[in-house]
Parts: C-alpha cells; structure tokens; sequence
C-alpha cells in the first residue's frame, strides 16, 4: 500500500509542477518570484533562529542568542534579508505603475488596488491577537508576558508601514536617484554618532534607509540595471564599505537588533545596514541569471511559485507559529532546551534547529487558516481568484492558482497587463 501510495503522491507533484508551467507566461522573470521566495523564507529563518523566548519566574521574556554567542553573527548576514524585499519590491512597483498609467488607471485606484493587497490580511492577525491577549490576560498570563508576545508578533508590522508608504511614493522613487536617500542616511548617521545628535533623528533612516533597495529596484523595472557590471560594483562597494564601517567606525557586526546591545544597526536602519544591503541587492542582481535558470525546471518553479502565493501569510503569521509552539509546549511539558531557555551555548542551537520543524508545521497550520486573506475573493468575470502573494506579488499568483492550460494564452495577456 505504501508502494502505491508514493508513486500516485509523486504523479500529483508532477501533475500540478505540470500545470503551474502551462499556466506561467513565457515571458515572467521568474528570478524576480526566485528572489521573493528567498527573501521571505530568510526573514523567517532569522527570526526562528535568533529570537529566543525564555521562560524565568512564571513569565516570557525576549531574549536573543546573538548576545551570548557573538560567534553566531554571521546568521545576520546570511538571514537579514530585507533589502532585497524592497529591492523587489521596487522592481514590481515601477513596473506595475508603469502599466496602469499604459492602461490609463488613475494613480488613485492603482495604489487602493496595491494597498488593499497588502493590509486586507493584517486585520486577520489584529483580530486574533486582541482576542489572544485578553485571554491571556483572562487566564493569569502577566503583564510583561502578553508585552513580549505581542511585540514579537507586531514589531514585523513596521515593515509593511514603510513599504506602503514607499508604494504609495512611487511616481516620485521612480526618478530618485538612489545615492539621494543614501546621503540622508549617511548626514543622519554623522549627526547622530559623530556630533552626539539626538538619538530620534535616527528614525529619519526608516524612510530614507530602505529607500535606497526600493530606488535601485524601480531603475531594475525601468529597463535600467541590465549588464552585470551594476551588481558587481553594488556587491564589492557595499561589502567594502559596510566591513570599514563595522572595523573603524564603531559599529556592530550583527544586522538586526541585539537586546542590551548599544546600538541597533536595524532600528532605526544605519549606514552600516543600508551598505550592506547595497552588497546584498548586487549580489541579488547577480543571480538573476543562475535563478532563470534553476526556475525553469518545472518542479522547482512549482515550489516557488506556491512560496510566493503564501508569503503574506507566512510574512504575518510565522511568529505566532512559534509562539505557539513555545507557549503550548510550556503548558504541556514545562521549559525545554531550545524554546524556552537562555540561548547562551552551542545546545540551545542544536535543539532549536530540531525545533525548526515543529514550528514549520505550525506555521502550515497558521496557513490553512488564514491563507483565504491572502487571496482574496473570486472576481466576476475574472475566470478564477483574485491573486495572492506577499508585498509586490503580482498577477502571476493568479494564474498559478488557477493552473490551466488550456486557458494559457488568456491568462497570460491577464498577466502582463495586470504585472505588478
């Protein structure tokens, strides 16, 4: 039975790999879908594997493996994946506003249309943890418990306030030099460290800071940024630049926030970030074409294809996949190495890398029950569901989600005019 049950499993994989290839356009850069998916799952590695969630004295406090394990910095290199989200996003953006202005969609509608993409699933993760906090609450939970997980869970919610805003600028980024941004973050930076500015000027970099990515990807829609020759220079420059800074100018290795730690090069964003992230955005344009590549196989466009239709919803609901994990774990079977303790030796990373498939089956859970947020409802008229996709995912969700052939050609001429 076994036998049989494996073969029928990997016909279905190869049916619906099968179906997703005949349904994408030939023409989608599908290094762009690559470069999301890679994106997305590195913000959620990074937080399952440097928040640590401790339990001391009947509470929950955040705490960080970064701090007691210095070693462990360069997972913040690898993990810290946001420039190129907004690299992406960028891309998407300029390329989507460039078609609605083709199409003749007022500037108003095009950006309702983006926004309500991106907030419809929020509402989701307010609602329940407003009803999640006051039971705990209800339930005994104390004040400083209910704090550490609300802000884990809500602190990511940053990100899709800068990115709107940023999409909401876009006629304007899309003629911004990316150097213009990087000179405020560099000016922000001088008076604050150099001159003991006043430590709220930092917050200024928030905008200005992931501006940059956001600039270099609407040069990248835009027709710009083609050769290889911009990666290059994009890649060694910030790599140069965000290892001097580090070595001679004081500040930390680490790319996210560590608690305790003087200052956060995360937030507010500094320049040391903002160079790195010029590194990472190089080397994104530099695998542009290895992706292509990759991405033509028709199995592993699947699994891409099927990441990106997710990522909102993995983007929201990944913290609460472990939170759930840790919290629900306590209450059944006590601390435990990995989930609930300090993170200050070589086995509490060990035991949350075995924990990492747990909190992935969690998260799978968290999907089957919010992923309808993500997708939106079917339109009239328009032959299938409306399209998933995290920040800057486009119509191609669309016709993956809908998978037929037979309706290719159709779908495709939907795609590229509704290309985001």
């Amino acid at each position: 039975m076994r036998e049989t049950a494996r073969p029928r499993e990997t016909v279905r994989i190869r049916d619906l790999a099968r179906r997703i290839e005949a349904a994408t356009p030939a023409g989608r850069d599908r290094a762009v879908d690559g470069l999301r998916a890679v994106a997305i799952l590195g913000v959620v590695l990074g937080h399952w594997l440097v928040t640590a969630i401790v339990a001391d004295s009947g509470t929950l406090r955040a705490a960080s493996p970064l701090l007691y394990q210095p070693g462990l910095t360069p997972v913040s290199w690898v993990f810290q994946t946001l420039a190129v989200f907004f690299l992406v996003g960028g891309q998407m953006g300029a390329k989507s506003y460039d078609g609605a202005r083709a199409r003749g969609v007022t500037y108003r509608r095009w950006l309702r249309a983006r926004l309500a993409r991106l907030f419809r699933p929020v509402a989701a993760v307010l609602t329940v943890w407003a009803v999640a906090a006051g039971a705990l609450l209800g339930s005994g939970a104390s004040l400083l418990t209910v704090h550490t997980l609300l802000k884990l869970v809500l602190s990511p919610l940053w990100f899709l306030l800068v990115y709107a805003a940023l999409t909401a600028a876009t006629p304007l980024v899309a003629r911004l030099h990316p150097l213009w941004p990087l000179a405020v973050v560099l000016h922000v930076d001088l008076v604050r460290f150099g001159f003991d500015g006043p430590a709220w000027l930092g917050w200024i970099n928030l905008a200005a800071g992931w501006l940059v990515p956001y600039c270099l990807g609407a040069a990248w829609g835009r027709g710009r940024l083609r050769g290889r020759t911009a990666g290059w220079v994009l890649l060694t420059g910030g790599a140069v630049v965000t290892a001097g800074l580090v070595l001679f100018g004081g500040y930390p290795a680490a790319m996210v926030g560590v608690p305790g730690a003087a200052i956060s090069n995360l937030n507010p964003p500094t320049l040391a970030a903002v160079t790195f992230g010029l590194a990472q955005c190089g080397a994104a344009l530099l695998l542009r074409g290895p992706l292509r590549r990759v991405l033509a196989r028709p199995v592993v466009w699947a699994v891409v294809a099927l990441v990106n239709l997710a990522a909102m919803t993995v983007f929201l609901w990944h913290q609460t996949a472990m939170m759930a994990v840790s919290v629900t774990t306590l209450r059944l079977a006590g601390p435990q190495t990995g989930l609930h303790t300090v993170p200050d030796g070589p086995g509490w990373v060990l035991a949350r890398l075995c924990w990492l498939p747990v909190f992935a089956g969690a998260m799978l859970i968290c999907w089957a029950a919010f992923h309808a947020y993500e997708a939106g409802r079917p339109r009239k008229g328009g032959g299938g569901v409306v399209r998933g996709g995290g920040p800057g995912a486009g119509g191609g969700s669309r016709i993956v989600r809908e998978g037929r052939p037979g309706q290719q050609a159709q779908q495709a001429r939907h795609v590229e005019q509704r290309s985001v």
